[in-house]
């Protein structure tokens, strides 16, 4: 089990999200509580440097998070749409 930080924006822009993008982030928290980091069955997974990884949300949503080695701690620091991702 890994835990999984949000920051306080990324919860506030995720309420503005639409319903279906708000499942999908809510699904990719659960899977790396569960699974980890490393969720590569998420469309466009991609590694973005050093223990930062993204993936799609939807097709105008994606999602980044960091992770530091041997940690079981995740944050997620962006969740919104692609157009304005730090990538």
């Amino acid at each position: 089990m890994y835990t999984v930080y949000i920051r306080k924006a990324i919860l506030k822009r995720s309420e503005k999200m639409p319903k279906r993008i708000q499942f999908a982030f809510k699904s990719l928290v659960n899977d790396l509580i569960e699974k980890g980091p490393l969720r590569k069955e998420w469309p466009h997974f991609s590694k973005l440097g050093k223990n930062r990884y993204h993936c799609h949300l939807g097709y105008k949503w994606a999602a980044c998070r960091y992770h530091e080695n041997d940690s079981v701690i995740i944050e997620v620091y962006y969740a919104g749409s692609r157009e304005n991702a730090p990538y």
